[in-house]
């Protein structure tokens, strides 16, 4: 039986060779399928058969003076340990040595209308768009896994150029480039290895190490109205791409508390250094005017029993930017200072227990925080102060089944932010603009509903965006980000150029596989 197994497995690469040559993809997978079943069918009828010989040597070997099998358990497990061996270098060699490839593919379409501060209207009645996201991934041990996502987000056709060139290359700054409407060339979005093990230094604390272009948009609480698994950031301060690293170790064990842990990210955000052909390449460069952008933070999570959950999150960033003061055009950025965030959340994710399938299904959300700003001596100041300034924001949510399907949902959000508020979230999934940076507030309606399973979704949201001050989207200095009142705008001549209301209808299909 053993000669015959092993001259299966033989057969079944040689097999898999020609399939190779001859077949479609397709094709291959499923006669590979099948050959891999039938090995698994032979394995178990062998370990059967081995199992039942041992009895019956057992049996037969039991009244004689030698009571050892003739054949020993030992053997059956190392034998079928060789088997496991060889499966293993077949199916590495066949189907399971590559990457695990998923499509998201999104086609929307945007009414946009603005009122500027002097009464102006601005709009786009019909902007249309594709999103396009390949998420990758592979896992080399359990242990060790690689995890990335190639990108592009585009307007229908070509997009107009903007006469204010400087302002066109900011759709393509580092931190959106995945996240704004440009062209078709494909970026990535996200690439990083993943380390997971059970125990840190023989303690009972699971822990996770990754290093790479990190996934930091699409964070708690926004991912509920973007259809999407949250990422690892509060989104309430961050939402950018961004390249570091994270280390995230469980405490459930020690804590008693459930789903506890604590995470510790850092990244970079903007690298100074010399062209590539320069003298120097890659050197620093003393000729600029911006320095190494540096964030480090800390994200707590001290419950989380998937219906409860809490969780807090602390950021400073060094070295952030604006406009030249000396060229306001865009020409030039500069250093003005660092950023301190904070934010905390408290989600209930089913209320009560079997109150109704209604409120079992309907989820509540409120998170606050704060933003503190550290001008740097003799640069231009930040928010248009040479003193630091303190900003805050509330943001309350609800999420509910939907009145159409049984698996739609529906949600309603409303956030607030004053006067210096100010969080690092430019990669926000919104074409106006990112609501959560509003100074003033923004409502917001939706609703998803599936149109095939959970693979071909509809959504319809509704933004609105009331200001109360300019700045919303801006940098951290002087320049774009001082918050300035409408009226104060108007009468310094900006009442043009400054947004006083801002809405987005959007309505878009959406590919999940």
């Amino acid at each position: 039986m053993k000669q015959k197994f092993l001259g299966s497995i033989v057969a079944a690469a040689l097999l898999s060779t020609t399939v190779i040559a001859d077949d479609t993809l397709m094709q291959r997978f499923d006669k590979m399928e099948k050959e891999m079943a039938a090995l698994k069918a032979e394995l178990n009828t062998l370990k059967a058969q081995k199992a039942e010989s041992i009895q019956k040597t057992a049996v037969v070997a039991a009244p004689t003076t030698d009571k050892s099998p003739i054949v020993s358990n030992e053997d059956v497990a190392k034998e079928i340990d060789d088997i496991k061996d060889q499966l293993s270098s077949i199916n590495k060699k066949t189907n399971g040595n590559n990457l695990k490839w998923n499509v998201d593919f999104r086609s929307s379409y945007d009414n946009l209308q603005y009122t500027m501060a002097n009464g102006d209207k601005v709009k786009n009645d019909a902007l249309l768009s594709n999103r396009l996201w390949l998420g990758m991934s592979y896992a080399a041990t359990k242990n060790l896994s690689f995890v990335g996502q190639l990108a592009y987000n585009k307007t229908f056709g070509e997009r107009a150029k903007s006469p204010d060139s400087s302002l066109s290359n900011y759709d393509s700054f580092d931190w959106v480039s995945g996240e704004s409407a440009y062209d078709d060339t494909l970026r990535v979005r996200s690439a990083y290895f993943f380390y997971t093990n059970d125990e840190l230094a023989g303690l009972d604390i699971p822990w996770t190490i990754s290093i790479g272009r990190r996934p930091s948009t699409e964070g708690h609480l926004i991912n509920l109205r973007d259809d999407d698994h949250a990422s690892s950031p509060l989104a309430h301060t961050i939402n950018v791409e961004f390249d570091g690293a994270s280390a995230k170790f469980g405490m459930d064990e020690i804590t008693g508390l459930t789903g506890s842990y604590f995470k510790l990210c850092a990244g970079r955000g903007m690298s100074n250094a010399e062209p590539r052909f320069n003298s120097a390449p890659y050197a620093h460069s003393a000729d600029l005017k911006t320095n190494d952008i540096d964030m480090a933070g800390i994200i707590l999570v001290p419950y989380d029993d998937k219906q409860y959950s809490a969780g807090m999150q602390y950021t400073y960033a060094n070295n952030l930017i604006d406009n030249n003061q000396s060229n306001p055009s865009g020409a030039a950025l500069e250093t003005v200072g660092g950023l301190h965030t904070a934010t905390a959340f408290a989600m209930v994710n089913g209320i009560g227990d079997g109150w109704s399938e209604f409120l079992d299904n309907t989820t509540l959300f409120i998170s606050g925080a704060m933003s503190k700003t550290d001008p740097y001596a003799g640069h231009q100041g930040m928010l248009g102060s040479m003193e630091s300034k303190t900003g805050y924001s509330y943001w309350i949510g609800t999420q509910f089944p939907s009145l159409i399907s049984d698996e739609g949902r529906w949600g309603a959000e409303f956030n607030h932010g004053s006067q210096y508020w100010r969080p690092i979230t430019y990669g926000e999934d919104t074409l106006i603009g990112s609501k959560i940076a509003a100074r003033g507030d923004a409502y917001e309606l939706y609703f998803t509903e599936p149109l095939v399973g959970d693979i071909l979704t509809f959504q319809l949201r509704y933004t609105y965006i009331n200001y109360n001050y300019s700045g919303s989207n801006g940098f951290f200095g002087t320049t774009t980000g001082t918050p300035m009142s409408m009226s104060d705008a108007v009468n310094a001549g900006y009442g043009s150029q400054i947004v006083d209301k801002a809405q987005d209808i959007r309505a878009y299909i959406r590919y999940k596989f």
